[in-house]
This record gives C-alpha cells, sequence and structure tokens, in this order.
C-alpha cells in the first residue's frame, strides 16, 4: 500500500506545483512587460515597476516549481522571466562616469560631499541630520519637504554655523525644499510647473563662473492617484535642467527607481541634454533602498537620487538611516573638474 501510494503522491505534486506556477509567474510577467515596454502605463503599472529587483524572488520559484511540475513550457517560460529579472538587477546601461571626467579629474578639482534628505513633513530628526553633517563633513546638503519649523529647528541644532550658505523655499506640508552649503551659494530660480519647489543655485567653486556647480533640489510629486502626470512632468522638468555644459548636480527624491523609464530617460539626456550620471548606479549601489524606511510594510526600493554630468567623478556612496522620516539620506563625495 505504502508502495502504491508513492507515486501518487508524487503525482498529486506534480500537479499542485504545475498550478502554483501559475500564480508565482503571471504578477512576474505583468511587471516584466511594463518594465520592458517605454509606455505611458497607468498608475499601478508604474507604482509596481518600481519593485522590480524584488520580482527575482518569485522568478526563481516560478522556475523551481516549472521544474518540479515537469511542463517544458512552463520551464521555458520561467527561465526566461528569470533571465529578464537578472539582466534588469545588472543593467547593462548604468552608466559609469565617462573616462573623460577621470581626466580632467586628475587636473585642478575640488571635492565635496554632497547628502540629501527627504524630511517628511519636516518631522524628520534635525539634530540627526546635523550630526551626521559634522560625522560626515557634509559641504551640500539638499532637504526635501522643508518646512518652516524644520528651517528653525535645523538652526538650532547648529546647521547654520557648519553650512552656513542658503537658499531656500521653506513651506508647509511637502512643498518647500532647500540647498544649505559650506561654500558660496547664488539663487538662480526654481524649476517651473513643479507641484513642489525645486530651486536652482550656483555653488562657487573657483573664482570664476565657469568652475560654478549648478545644483538642483529635487522633489517630484509622487505618482500616486491623480499626480501621475505630474510625476512624469516633474521629470521632464528636471531633465531640461541640464543646460549642456559645465558641471551638475540634482539632488534629491525623484519619486522614481531606476527601473522607471522616465528616469532612465532622465539619465540618457533624451530632453536634448547630456547623458546624466545616477551616482548610486556607477558605484554598484543602485539597489540599496533609500524609502520606506517607516510605516509602509513595502520592500525597499531606491527613489533618493545624486545625479551628475559626466564631468563630475562620484565615490563613496552611502545610504544613512535618519529618525523622525521614511526616507534614508543619501550620501556621496563628488570630485568637480575646475578650470
Amino acid at each position: 500500500m505504502a508502495a502504491s501510494g508513492h507515486p501518487a503522491w508524487r503525482r498529486r505534486t506534480t500537479v499542485a506545483c504545475r498550478w502554483l506556477f501559475i500564480p508565482a509567474a503571471l504578477p512576474v510577467a505583468a511587471v516584466s512587460v511594463i518594465r520592458a515596454v517605454p509606455a505611458d502605463w497607468p498608475v499601478l503599472g508604474v507604482q509596481l515597476v518600481a519593485f522590480t529587483p524584488w520580482l527575482a524572488v518569485p522568478a526563481a520559484a516560478a522556475l523551481l516549481l516549472a521544474f518540479a511540475g515537469r511542463r517544458r513550457w512552463q520551464q521555458g517560460v520561467a527561465a526566461a522571466l528569470l533571465i529578464g529579472q537578472a539582466f534588469w538587477l545588472f543593467p547593462l546601461d548604468v552608466r559609469e562616469p565617462a573616462a573623460e571626467a577621470a581626466a580632467e579629474a586628475a587636473g585642478t578639482s575640488v571635492s565635496l560631499v554632497a547628502m540629501s534628505i527627504n524630511a517628511e513633513l519636516g518631522g524628520a530628526d534635525a539634530a540627526g541630520i546635523v550630526a551626521l553633517v559634522r560625522e560626515l563633513h557634509v559641504d551640500l546638503l539638499a532637504v526635501e519637504e522643508y518646512t518652516p519649523d524644520m528651517s528653525r529647528k535645523l538652526t538650532a541644532a547648529g546647521l547654520d554655523s557648519l553650512l552656513p550658505h542658503r537658499v531656500a523655499q521653506a513651506r508647509d506640508h511637502a512643498a518647500g525644499t532647500a540647498i544649505y552649503s559650506s561654500y558660496n551659494l547664488t539663487a538662480a530660480g526654481v524649476l517651473p510647473d513643479t507641484r513642489f519647489a525645486m530651486p536652482v543655485a550656483h555653488l562657487e567653486l573657483g573664482h570664476n563662473s565657469s568652475a560654478d556647480l549648478r545644483v538642483v533640489a529635487v522633489h517630484a510629486l509622487a505618482p500616486v492617484g491623480k499626480g501621475l502626470n505630474q510625476w512624469r512632468s516633474d521629470l521632464a522638468t528636471v531633465a531640461r535642467a541640464d543646460n549642456g555644459s559645465g558641471p551638475l548636480l540634482l539632488a534629491g527624491d525623484f519619486n522614481a527607481t531606476y527601473d522607471h523609464w522616465e528616469f532612465r530617460a532622465l539619465l540618457a539626456g533624451t530632453a536634448g541634454g547630456r547623458r546624466l550620471v545616477d551616482v548610486a548606479a556607477s558605484l554598484g549601489s543602485r539597489l540599496v533602498p533609500t524609502w520606506p524606511m517607516r510605516g509602509y510594510r513595502l520592500p525597499g526600493i531606491a527613489l533618493d537620487h545624486l545625479v551628475t554630468s559626466p564631468d563630475v567623478m562620484g565615490s563613496g556612496y552611502s545610504v544613512q538611516r535618519i529618525e523622525g522620516t521614511d526616507h534614508a539620506a543619501v550620501v556621496a563625495t563628488l570630485r568637480i573638474h575646475v578650470s
């Protein structure tokens, strides 16, 4: 009876694996289509594609189920899905800093440590931000969701003595943004037609304007509900902030990951600018999550970025936790050629 029961158990297991393959593979296949096709997908598709790196888990499970179910077509589909996930985990189009930038940096250059943090409605621990600025010797700080209260708390915590120069748009709720620096800053307006303030500043690195670092503090609207079109518009506006020459830094909360075609288009310079560099991606840290650090039971993804022009070299990238906000701070050392 035991001998006859064993093949029956095997058959039931095989059939179960064939059925379980479907719920494991279908979500991977659906999101893979969204990831592969650069179209104006609806809100749910845009949100799901942000979690593409995590799909490697169900893709691997689907492959195991396909082999356990002994269906050739399932094995082929699962293998193709897993290969696609591997390609997106380690994409060939991640742009490393240009070779000419390395050559330029070997000459006269300035190094500065840049940091960005979304303060979540001004609730981030101001003392923690200032302590991190002091510990990491930060020269340039971008703060998103910068409220008047956050401004006062940062001043009380001693930020002004570390980074005395400021270009700020303090507003209630999530709309405010600020740039702090140890170098002289000159305000250069704000990006137009964005939901949240995105100030632009010139950071003086040398004795002439050609040595200025153009800095944009980025905060794109999240692609949630009716905000999808504004999110796309915000990213397109940020892409156009590159005027095609001189060192550039886009720092902040893009509310986009490398798996969004809109963000990859920004990096590719499709708006008419140069090809830009995501510092984290160029240094092999693209998958280190920056959100959510608390408050949501979701897998972590990278929404916060330091993006530079190719004449800026990045090193020492790290993600730092700060209390009171659901975003982590992103920090990197930038080496900028000056003439």
